[in-house]
């Protein structure tokens, strides 16, 4: 039982971490505040579940990651773009966002709870260590652990991460030399919505896209980037890990207590380490 509860953790972990990631490359990277990154998670869940009785789960999926990638743009070039530095106006701004989607999500879809259908390649269970588990959810911890390599070589790795950051960090010196950030700065932000997008279609699967879940996955990603240190992806991923272990082992053996075994993992790391877990102190 503590093994089945440790893998549904773990898998949690991993649809946290694609929402975390993104949320840390908008507030992390680009210091972007978008309080809205959790109405694309709840949009996307809901338009793969709409999408699997017709076209199938794949292309639902897709549909689901390309328009919430294509919104994201649309907001950032519309919206965010002019609010460079504003912190409090992006933050006024994509709070009244969230109220947006809900109400075009209650429209498009009457609030009803929608679950996608998993394809039949993925429909079954693997036996291993005397327990038998379904594959989707192996499935999605290894995608997740291919998407944070990738994301982890692109950010340290390449001139292309190197750029982004001192963007963030010195962008009168960037732009003096030369490199166009605007472009940059946008294809950041449309990974950061497909990734949110992604994360929504994938866990949809097993926690269903409901009204609601968008403040849900919201506060755990804030306090995912908050424990795991700003402008640290690792730190993200180390995050994610444990706040999914602990919400779900808090869910399985303390249920009464589910909630405050969240908070007191975030007041543990902030008391000791006050900048995360792997966070720069500033």
């Amino acid at each position: 039982m503590f093994l089945v509860q440790l893998l549904n953790g773990i898998t949690w972990s991993a649809i946290l971490f694609l929402m975390a990631s993104g949320f840390y490359m908008l507030f992390g990277l680009m210091r972007i505040i978008n309080m809205a990154h959790g109405s694309f998670y709840m949009f996307a869940g809901y338009i793969t579940a709409a999408l699997t009785l017709t076209v199938g789960f794949w292309i639902g999926l897709l549909v689901g990651v390309v328009s919430i990638a294509i919104i994201g743009v649309l907001i950032y070039v519309g919206l965010l773009k002019s609010l460079h530095k504003q912190d409090l106006k992006q933050l006024l701004l994509t709070f009244g966002l969230i109220y947006v989607f809900l109400d075009i999500t209650q429209w498009l879809w009457h609030g009803q709870v929608l679950f996608p259908f998993k394809p039949d390649i993925l429909d079954g269970s693997a036996r291993f260590l005397g327990i038998i588990y379904p594959i989707y959810q192996l499935i999605i911890i290894a995608i997740v652990i291919i998407i944070g390599a990738a994301l982890w070589l692109i950010q340290d790795k390449t001139k292309l991460g190197a750029i982004i950051r001192a963007g963030v960090d010195d962008e009168e010196m960037v732009r003096g030399l030369g490199i166009n950030l605007a472009p940059i700065f946008l294809g950041a932000f449309a990974l950061g919505a497909a990734l949110a997008g992604f994360a929504g279609g994938m866990g949809a699967v097993f926690t269903g896209a409901y009204l609601g879940i968008d403040t849900e996955i919201l506060t755990l990603g804030l306090i995912i980037v908050v424990i795991g240190g700003l402008g640290s992806l690792q730190g993200a991923m180390l995050g994610s890990l444990l706040i999914g272990l602990a919400d779900t082992l808090g869910k399985a053996y303390l249920p009464d207590f589910a909630s405050f075994t969240i908070f007191t993992v975030m007041v543990l790391v902030l008391v000791f380490r006050p900048s995360g877990l792997l966070g720069k102190q500033t």
